[in-house]
């Protein structure tokens, strides 16, 4: 705090030895000691309670910043805990409808017709597009299930036990050459 360096301290001591005597100046320089350690004392009091305050202080800015921190993760494994829910949802209910069709190509998309004017006749559409029997045109079947693949086809009727199985198990019954003494 002061800059008092020896020259210093040996002037303000010859200074009190002169004003004080020699009598009074151990007494006097007892009494100065007290007050500086006290003064020392009182200040590094402060001083460590300043601090501990600082440290508290950048404590709870810790703390709160991991809270806002978790409170993050929090909302983020929450909002990635939904969309998996959904996800898991729509894959169920997909799988719950059954196999989605393939989309069939079109063959041949119609040319746009031209717009007649006021004093032309309309177009006649072309003698495909109108299917002979005056109805609608007939469209091949788009969806074909594979039987094996689909889980709409009949199960395989399990075989039919044989002869010969029935003959085994009677032959295991009474006591055949495997089966343990008694």
């Amino acid at each position: 705090m002061f800059d008092v360096g020896f020259s210093e301290l040996l002037v303000i001591a010859v200074v009190a030895l002169l004003v004080l005597g020699p009598e009074r100046l151990p007494k006097a320089a007892r009494f100065a000691g007290l007050w500086v350690r006290r003064a020392r004392a009182q200040w590094n009091s402060v001083k460590s309670e300043f601090e501990r305050d600082l440290a508290d202080d950048d404590l709870r800015r810790t703390l709160r910043e991991t809270q806002d921190s978790l409170r993050d993760a929090q909302a983020s494994l929450q909002e990635a805990g939904s969309s998996l829910r959904r996800d898991f949802e729509t894959a169920s209910d997909e799988l719950m409808r059954g196999p989605v069709p393939p989309a069939a190509p079109l063959e041949r998309q119609p040319a746009a017709l031209p717009v007649p004017s006021a004093g032309e006749a309309p177009p006649v559409p072309a003698p495909d597009a109108v299917p002979a029997s005056g109805g609608v045109a007939a469209t091949p079947d788009l969806f074909d299930p594979d039987p094996e693949h689909s889980m709409h086809a009949p199960m395989p009727e399990p075989p039919l036990p044989s002869d010969e199985d029935e003959d085994e198990g009677d032959h295991q019954a009474q006591g055949g050459p495997d089966a343990p003494q008694r």
